[in-house]
C-alpha cells in the first residue's frame, strides 16, 4: 500500500515548509517541498539546467488555508490514498528510550522513597501474571504512541519461573498495537540486597533465585523465540546494571549481543549509592570498569547516568554509547539531575525515556521530553547551552534511533527510511494560537495534539484514536484487575531501610 500526506508542514532549516509526503513499501519514497519546487521551475525557465539528481516536484501552496476553512477529505487518486495534511505538523516518530511496562500496575501506590528503597518496595508487589504483563504493555503502548512516540525499549521485569511466557505476553501485546519494540528483559545474577554498599555491618545477601549460566541461557532462547525485527520485535541483551550483576553476566551479554549482533542495555549510575558501591566493587568508576570489560559501544545505551565526572562523560563520548535521559524518576526517586548539558557539550548522544510507570508515573513522552530539556536551565548559567525545542525533537527520535543502532532506518523524515512518524493537530487549543508549532509541542502541554500515527507504514493512530486494539477494553480490563488502595507494608523495606540510612549517613538508622 502507498499514500501520499498532502500540504503538510514539515520542520525544514531556518523554518517550516508544506510538503508532499508519499510513502511507498512502508517507506519515505519522496518529499517534495513548496520552495524548492519553485525554484528548480525558475531555474529552467532562465535556461538553467536543474541540480543533479533532481525530481519535477508538484508546486504545493506555501501557505495554509485559513482556520475556518472546511478541510479536504482524503481519498483515493488511482490506487494511491491521499491524506489531508493541512494545519497540522508532521515529525518523526519519538523513541521511548527507556521503560518497564508492568510497572504499570504500581503506579501512584509506592511513597516517596530512593530507588534503593523504592526497588524493594516494587519488588515485593510485582505482578505474577503473564496476562497483567501484557495488558500493561499494551497501556505502555498507548500511552507513548498518543504523546508522539513509535518506538518503546521495555526494560522488562521477568516473572520467576515463568520468564519466556512474560516475554511471550509483552511481544503479543507489542505486536497486537504495531508499535515498534525493543525488549530487554531485566537480568540479574545478584539479590536485591547487593544493590546497596556495605558499610561497617555488610549484610549477607542470600544467593539470587537463577545461575548466571541459566540466566545467560535463557536469554539465548529469548532471541531464538522472539527476536524478528522483520515484525517489529528486538531483542536487547540488558542486564540490569552493576548494582546487581556479576562481570561473568556482563562478560556473557557482550559475547551474545556480538555473536548475534544486537544492541545492549543497562542502567547505569542512578544513584549516589551505586556510585559508592561501583568504588567499593572496582576500585574505580562504574564507567571505566564497564569500559575495561567492553560493554560499552556505539550499540549500548545507558539510561539515568546521572553520577558521572568528567572523566566518565570523556568515555562514554570515546566509546559512542548513548545515554537516556529519564528526567521525571530521577526527581520522583531522588537520584538527582543528570549532567545532560556535559553530555551534548561532549559529543555523547542523548535520548529520552518515560522509565516505568511507577516511578514516574505515566508514559506521557511529551512530559518527559519538556522536563528533560527546561530542567537544564538551573544547571548552566550559559543559556546558549540551553536545549532549544529543535534539539529536543532531534534528540527523542533521531537520538533515540541511534542509541538502538537503527538511525539508518527511522529517527527522521528523510527518503529511504521507515514510515514512522506522527501528524499532529495544529488547531488543537492546547497548539494554539499559531506561534512556533515545535516550541508550542514540546514547550507547552499538548493535549489530545496527536492526529495520527504511522509505524514501518502502517496508519495506528487515526484521528487521535488507537485504531490496532479497543482501547475501552483494555481500560476495562485495567479497572477490573485492580482495586482502589493508598497503605500497605513492605516487608523488605522494613527489613533494609536501617542499613540503607547508615550507609547513606542519614539521621537516625533505625
Amino acid at each position: 500500500m502507498s499514500f501520499t500526506i498532502q500540504n503538510v508542514l514539515i520542520p525544514v532549516e531556518g523554518g517550516y515548509e508544506t510538503a508532499d509526503v508519499q510513502v511507498a513499501d512502508n517507506c519515505i519514497s519522496a518529499l517534495a517541498l513548496a520552495k524548492r519546487s519553485v525554484r528548480r521551475r525558475r531555474s529552467r525557465r532562465v535556461g538553467k539546467p536543474a541540480p543533479t539528481g533532481a525530481t519535477p516536484t508538484k508546486r504545493i501552496a506555501p501557505n495554509n488555508p485559513p482556520f475556518n476553512s472546511p478541510p479536504h477529505q482524503g481519498g483515493d487518486r488511482g490506487g494511491e490514498t491521499v491524506i489531508d495534511g493541512t494545519n497540522k505538523l508532521l515529525l518523526p516518530g519519538f523513541v521511548n528510550a527507556h521503560t518497564h511496562s508492568s510497572e504499570m500496575w504500581q503506579r501512584g501506590i509506592i511513597p516517596p522513597l530512593p530507588l534503593e528503597l523504592w526497588l524493594a518496595e516494587l519488588y515485593d508487589f510485582t505482578p505474577l501474571d503473564p496476562e497483567q504483563v501484557y495488558l500493561s504493555a499494551l497501556g505502555t503502548a498507548v500511552e507513548t504512541l498518543l504523546s508522539g512516540g513509535t518506538t518503546v525499549v521495555d526494560h522488562l521485569v521477568l516473572i520467576p519461573g515463568q520468564e519466556l511466557e512474560t516475554i511471550a505476553a509483552a511481544v503479543r501485546a507489542y505486536q497486537e498495537i504495531g508499535i515498534r519494540a525493543f525488549i530487554g528483559p531485566l537480568i540479574q545474577d545478584e539479590s536485591l540486597t547487593a544493590g546497596m554498599p556495605a558499610g561497617e555491618n555488610a549484610i549477607e545477601h542470600a544467593a539470587y533465585i537463577r545461575s548466571t549460566k541459566a540466566t545467560l541461557d535463557l536469554m539465548e532462547s529469548a532471541i531464538k523465540q522472539f527476536h524478528n525485527p522483520e515484525l517489529g520485535v528486538n531483542i536487547l541483551l540488558a542486564p540490569t546494571g552493576i548494582q546487581l550483576c556479576s562481570d561473568a553476566l556482563f562478560e556473557g551479554c557482550i559475547d551474545l549481543s556480538d555473536r548475534q549482533n544486537l544492541c545492549r542495555h543497562a542502567h547505569l549510575l542512578e544513584t549516589r549509592a551505586q556510585k559508592q558501591l561501583a568504588q567499593q566493587k572496582y576500585g574505580c568508576s562504574a564507567v571505566k570498569h564497564l569500559q575495561q570489560i567492553g560493554y560499552l559501544s556505539s550499540k549500548t545505551s545507558l539510561a539515568h547516568c546521572v553520577w558521572l565526572d568528567d572523566s566518565d562523560i570523556a568515555i562514554m563520548a570515546e566509546t559512542q554509547s548513548t545515554v537516556v535521559h529519564n528526567p521525571l524518576s530521577n526527581l520522583r526517586l531522588g537520584s538527582g539531575i543528570a549532567p545532560i548539558l556535559k553530555y551534548r557539550e561532549a559529543g555523547v548522544n542523548v535520548s529520552f525515556g518515560c522509565d516505568g510507570a511507577a516511578s514516574n508515573d505515566s508514559q506521557d513522552l511529551l512530559e518527559a521530553i519538556k522536563i528533560g530539556s527546561i530542567l537544564h536551565n538551573i544547571t548552566d548559567l550559559d543559556y546558549r547551552h540551553w536545549i532549544t525545542p529543535r534539539q529536543s525533537v532531534e534528540m527523542a527520535s533521531l537520538g533515540g534511533a541511534k542509541g538502538l543502532n537503527v538511525a539508518d532506518e527511522i529517527g527522521s523524515l528523510t527518503v529511504g527510511k521507515k514510515a514512522d512518524f506522527v501528524l499532529y493537530d495544529l488547531t488543537s487549543l492546547s497548539l494554539l494560537p499559531r506561534t512556533d508549532p515545535i516550541g508550542l509541542l514540546i514547550l507547552g502541554r499538548p493535549t489530545n495534539a496527536v492526529h495520527s500515527v504511522w509505524v514501518n507504514g502502517r496508519q495506528i493512530v487515526a484521528e487521535g484514536k488507537v485504531k490496532t486494539i479497543d482501547v475501552d477494553d483494555l481500560r476495562r480490563e485495567l479497572f477490573d484487575r485492580s482495586e482502589w488502595t493508598s497503605k500497605r507494608q513492605s516487608p523488605m523495606v522494613s527489613e533494609i531501610e536501617a542499613h540503607y540510612r547508615k550507609v547513606m549517613n542519614l539521621q537516625g538508622y533505625s
